[in-house]
């Protein structure tokens, strides 16, 4: 027992020396940074399309199809279905075929989801192909920022892995914008476009250096940071604190569901999972989702609303530019407390429209106030969990805390969806009261628990993380 703690003494000992050094080619950003960067976001935009499809798609696919509103909110179900299986094996998948591996099995998900919505002849082919592509969303949302957080120099590792958040935005606004002037059919061709762009690139870009350390491939872990730091670049440093990081981690336990209960990784699982459930219960899935549908219930122009949200694809390059800035904490901050502010703000308005005071007020306030929502949503909540659930956990556990909040955030999605229909007929103003208040609990779960790793290497954020509950017992 002695014997051990002394190891993992001496091992802490020599991660906190490495943290100590500066090197220089561990700030480098290569193109091969930058293309593996492209080339993993590709999915993300396919993800956008897909949160945005039903929007863009509810009037066109209702009359060519001859489908009821139940068979197509069926339909749209199935997506947030899919995903929430996905996200049931998709720390495994990561773990067992690789970060690249597991994108080539999202993108075959994908591809073969998009053409048969597009080229289906009845509802079983819609909803197969829902279900499939669903899946395939469910590893895009784990495997994707866990990759561009294990290849990216720390300095700028909150930028790359938030441009995740950046391309759904921009996936979404598509969407939104041409739902106006193309078929459903010709939009699910254009959700798989990105995923045949992703399976080709693959091929060109290394694969994770830490996935690498954990398969216990140290050539081919050298090699790969050499292709992302550059191949004059010095690695020594860098190889080595990974390499110490897994050997701790190793020595320490196996990914099972029994290790996550251990005190030392408690504070990163309700981290992780307080994260998802504030970015899901605050209402974001609903509104991007069903978007149309509120516009249409303040009176303002479907087709004007939809068309400029699809313009606004802007709104999530302020956190992209301000999040190793400002740093993770700040930014959930503002964009939590944007995200309570318009929530209230919509209730009030609906609640006037009730009353029927200033109505003619009620229906440009509202989509001004939507707006602003989903800004204030894509500048933080809407990215920066999947940003922080990268960093925290540590490879060991990676998988199985991977996986359960991934699990986590597409459930509680699947709830939002199917319930907020109900909620929106029940009380249009009393459902955004209760967004709104989510969003004020979130302001103070954020502010006493999620702690800030700005300008860390992954090593340093865990080990942080876990020498903290030690510490607090050993005191």
């Amino acid at each position: 027992m002695m014997v051990a703690m002394k190891e993992e003494r001496s091992i802490e000992e020599g991660l906190l020396k490495l943290k100590n050094q500066n090197n220089a080619s561990d700030c480098r950003i290569t193109a091969c940074v930058f293309l593996s960067t492209f080339v993993a976001i590709c999915g993300s935009f396919s993800f956008g399309v897909s949160v945005g499809y039903t929007s863009g798609a509810e009037v066109g696919m209702i009359k060519d199809m001859g489908l009821s509103i139940a068979e197509f909110s069926a339909f749209g179900s199935f997506s947030t279905l899919g995903a929430t299986f996905g996200a049931l094996f998709s720390g495994k998948m990561a773990i067992m075929l690789g970060r690249k591996g597991t994108m080539w099995v999202s993108d075959i998900l994908c591809i073969t989801g998009w053409l048969c919505i597009a080229f289906a002849k009845d509802v079983l082919w819609l909803n197969i192909g829902r279900f499939s592509s669903g899946i395939g969303l469910g590893l895009i949302s784990y495997v994707v920022p866990v990759y561009i957080a294990e290849i990216t120099p720390k300095h700028v590792r909150g930028t790359f892995t938030f441009s995740n958040q950046l391309l759904q935005n921009c996936g979404l606004a598509t969407v939104y914008f041409c739902g106006n002037f193309i078929n459903w059919r010709m939009m699910a061709l254009l959700g798989a476009l990105p995923c045949f762009i992703q399976g080709i690139g693959l091929f060109f870009v290394p694969e994770s250096p830490r996935w690498l350390a954990k398969a216990g491939t140290d050539k081919e872990l050298e090699n790969s940071l050499l292709r992302l730091r550059g191949k004059d670049a010095d690695i020594s440093s860098e190889a080595s604190e990974i390499q110490v990081m897994n050997k701790m981690l190793e020595s320490d336990s196996k990914s099972s569901f029994s290790d996550l209960l251990q005190r030392k990784y408690r504070h990163t699982l309700v981290v992780g999972i307080g994260l998802m459930l504030i970015q899901q219960f605050s209402g974001s899935t609903a509104v991007l989702c069903y978007a149309n549908t509120i516009f249409r219930k303040a009176g303002f122009s479907v087709a004007i609303g939809s068309t400029l949200l699809g313009i606004f694809v802007p709104k999530a390059m302020l956190g992209l530019i301000l999040v190793d800035k400002w740093g993770r904490r700040p930014l959930l901050l503002t964009s939590a407390s944007g995200m309570c502010l318009f929530c209230m703000l919509i209730g009030l308005t609906f609640t006037l429209q009730k009353m029927q005071l200033l109505s003619e007020l009620t229906p440009v306030f509202t989509f001004i106030c939507v707006t602003l929502y989903i800004a204030s949503y894509a500048i933080g909540v809407g990215g920066l969990p999947w940003v922080i659930m990268s960093e925290v956990f540590p490879m060991n556990i990676k998988v199985t805390a991977g996986s359960i909040v991934t699990l986590a955030s597409w459930s509680s999605s699947s709830i939002v969806t199917y319930a907020f229909n109900f909620l929106f007929e029940w009380s249009t103003q009393g459902t955004f009261y209760i967004f709104g208040a989510v969003g004020g609990a979130a302001l103070v779960f954020i502010w006493f628990l999620v702690p800030e790793t700005k300008g860390l290497s992954l090593e340093e954020i865990q080990l942080s993380l876990i020498r903290e509950p030690d510490e607090m017992n050993h005191t």
